[in-house]
């Protein structure tokens, strides 16, 4: 397991599992959104099929770390974010990753299919991003700086898509579609 952060006063706030290498693409967007925004958090490599047992250590200790979030993706059968959530008292927000077989429909109906007394939050099928950013607005409610950080933040995204609206209204939809190549 890596820590994003490791000073003590640092400790993470969120816990971002995936059951294999192939998801971290996606879970690397989830934790450089949190690290944005100053949301320390840490990684993991754990399969909840072929290590169990060290699954369920991970998911057990969470709390004792100081998680308050646990953003977990999976893929194929995803069950990864449901034990999260099954042993986990907080929010998990699960992330279906895409799959070959079905284009990700498997891992996201896995997870959204939850029994009642077990919620997991879901994004978007390979949502890494969306997902960084539902945990920081879970964190955002008792911390009003974190607070001020995304809003912040959400005028940035506001002023890049100005930004580009106002290169394609310059150069035209030509040239601006050569200039992303």
């Amino acid at each position: 397991m890596a820590d994003m952060n490791k000073s003590e006063k640092n400790m993470p706030q969120v816990g971002i599992v995936m059951g294999s290498d192939s998801d971290m693409p996606v879970m690397a967007r989830a934790a450089d959104v949190l690290e944005e925004l100053g949301i320390p958090c840490e990684m993991a490599i754990i399969s909840a099929h072929r290590e169990p047992d060290v699954f369920f250590s991970y998911a057990k200790s969470a709390e004792e770390k100081g998680f308050k979030v646990i953003i977990a993706g999976a893929g194929m059968a995803a069950h990864l974010p449901g034990m999260c959530a099954a042993i986990f008292p907080m929010p998990v927000i699960g992330i279906p990753m895409h799959t070959s077989s079905l284009g990700g429909r498997d891992s996201l109906y896995s997870i959204v299919q939850m029994p009642s007394g077990i919620p997991v939050a879901t994004v978007a099928i390979n949502g890494g991003a969306n997902a960084g950013l539902l945990a920081a607005r879970i964190l955002a409610t008792s911390d009003p700086e974190l607070l001020k950080r995304l809003k912040e933040y959400s005028v940035k995204m506001k002023e890049q898509v100005e930004a580009k609206d106002a290169r394609l209204q310059t150069e035209g939809y030509r040239a601006y579609l050569e200039g992303m190549k």
